[in-house]
């Protein structure tokens, strides 16, 4: 098996001098790449660390995450990215659940690091002051050892650590996932404005260093730079969230931009509306491709091709389709308990075999366990449907309303929501109701001079939906709050309906 190690090793020698990385404070060919990653690898064995051991990274900046990574993996350590949104204590709390023997972090996140050993301003200084570990020092990796350690976010309690085996990251990085995206390495040019401890950000990252091709990292999203960017680097791909496409499409001027070098879009990681969709193809002009994955499964694995996007044809039903999985990834749905599989068209929990599940849960047996059931199939916790080979999300298991006995999913309300000319941003949440147990709640953003009121938009979504699902009371706010991808923390619009209340189902 070639390991990424061996894929960047092997480029860094047939074509050194190929750009890898552009970011704003520096540019990496891929012999460079490969340099920097065996002086990590140096120094961090200069302090001790070596097979199994954690080194953490709290950064912004891809491209020395991605040395990192690579550093660690040369001499069989893990790195393991660090959500820099989170609290000083929540920060605390992941080094410490990871026992990292090193922490590598900005300048600006010094303070909740504490005690960082390395600052990113001082990473060129570290690295050229090592030897390259030669090739012949570094550790080989078996396909079940852990190469990446990422977290989860959190939201149903405390994040645990997802263990990522090169096997993992040689079938997801160099497998079914750049061909189903169209990203074939030399010449094409990658996008990345998503975050080092995110599957997507750090996995583009290694997915364009294994392929030869090159990435254009900002540390952090802007618009309107990033529509610029397009342009001025004659970007061919990208992988955008959702919330990102429709902030670039609400830039002055985006739809007269420069997009002729752009080949595709691929975005996920949160439901598109399908008005937004419709006018990221018109702007764009290129392919789209819809993925679906989760941090277990080292990213995608199933992809809507562009061919089925098609708004105005036959396939218009697909727009709501996750795709269908790519290779070497099987699926199934089941009911309550996993050993039904649902019939086709029939909603219940989505299973997932593939290589690029994860190895398990860091340092939690119970957790690991409870994720797979016999045969290897791990358990998504999100709800959806198989029809004529397609996967319809419909929204996470714990995300589901039930209102009077009925299921209620909010993504499919919000697709409709979403369809409101006045709207710039909604969520669906379910909230305490005596008489149904949970009633249907609409949190929406206005657009700027935009005006509406809860009875207009209840009634503009009973004309399109059953009342049942509609939403029967509607709060107005400044913004929905989001994480850094771009999901929308549905725990956070839920806490102030919900608290007082022991229990956060009915």
């Amino acid at each position: 098996m070639e390991t990424i190690l061996d894929a960047v090793a092997r480029h860094a020698a047939g074509r050194g001098d190929a750009r890898a990385y552009w970011t704003p404070r520096r540019t990496w060919t891929n012999a460079q790449l490969w340099d920097a990653a065996g002086r990590v690898a140096a120094g961090l064995a200069q302090q001790g660390i070596g097979r199994g051991d954690r080194v953490a990274c709290l950064t912004k900046h891809t491209a020395e995450c991605v040395a990192l990574v690579l550093g660690a993996c040369r001499i069989g350590a893990v790195c393991m990215p660090v959500n820099w949104r989170l609290a000083p204590s929540e920060i605390a709390w992941i080094v410490a659940d990871g026992r990292a023997r090193f922490m590598m972090a900005d300048r600006a996140f010094a303070g909740a690091a504490g005690a960082a050993q390395l600052v990113t301003e001082d990473f060129d200084e570290w690295v050229h002051g090592l030897a390259p570990l030669p090739r012949s020092a570094g550790v080989a990796a078996a396909p079940d050892d852990t190469a990446l350690q990422l977290y989860s976010s959190g939201t149903t309690g405390l994040p645990k650590g997802v263990e990522l085996t090169h096997g993992n990251l040689a079938s997801g990085m160099m497998g079914a996932v750049p061909r189903a995206i169209g990203y074939l390495g030399a010449p094409d040019v990658m996008l990345n404005v998503l975050p080092t401890y995110h599957i997507a950000g750090v996995g583009v990252g290694l997915l364009t260093a294994t392929l030869g091709g090159a990435s254009v990292f900002y540390p952090d999203f802007d618009p309107a730079a990033a529509i610029a960017a397009i342009a001025e680097h004659r970007i061919t791909h990208a992988f955008l969230v959702p919330a990102m496409i429709q902030f670039m499409l609400a830039v002055p001027g985006a739809a007269g931009a420069d997009y002729s070098s752009l080949k595709g879009i691929s975005y996920g990681a949160s439901p598109i509306s399908d008005k937004v969709l419709v006018e990221a193809l018109r702007t764009f002009k290129c392919r789209f491709m819809q993925v679906y994955g989760l941090t277990e499964t080292t990213g995608a694995i199933t992809v809507l091709p562009p061919e089925d996007h098609d708004p105005d044809g036959p396939k218009r039903h697909l727009l709501r389709s996750a795709g269908r999985p790519i290779d070497n990834v099987e699926l199934r749905v089941v009911g309550p308990g996993g050993e039904q599989d649902c019939a086709e068209g029939e909603v219940g929990e989505v299973l997932i075999r593939s290589p690029q599940n994860m190895l398990g849960y860091w340092g939690n047996p119970q957790a690991t366990a409870a994720a797979f059931l016999p045969g290897g199939w791990f358990r998504s916790g999100d709800a959806g449907y198989l029809k004529g080979g397609y996967l319809f999300l419909h929204d996470r298991i714990k995300d589901m309303i039930i209102s009077g006995g009925e299921n209620i999913y909010p993504a499919e309300v919000e697709n409709v929501l979403m369809q409101h000319p006045a709207l710039a941003d909604g969520a669906v949440i379910g909230v305490p109701d005596e008489r149904w147990g949970e009633a249907v709640k609409a949190c929406v953003v206005l657009k700027p001079g935009a005006q509406a009121t809860a009875a207009e938009i209840i009634g503009f979504m009973r004309e399109r939906l059953a009342h049942y699902k509609c939403p029967q009371t509607v709060d107005f706010l400044e913004a929905i709050p989001r994480n850094p991808t771009g999901k929308m923390l549905k725990r956070v619009l839920r806490e102030p309906y919900w608290r007082g209340h022991e229990r956060r189902i009915h």
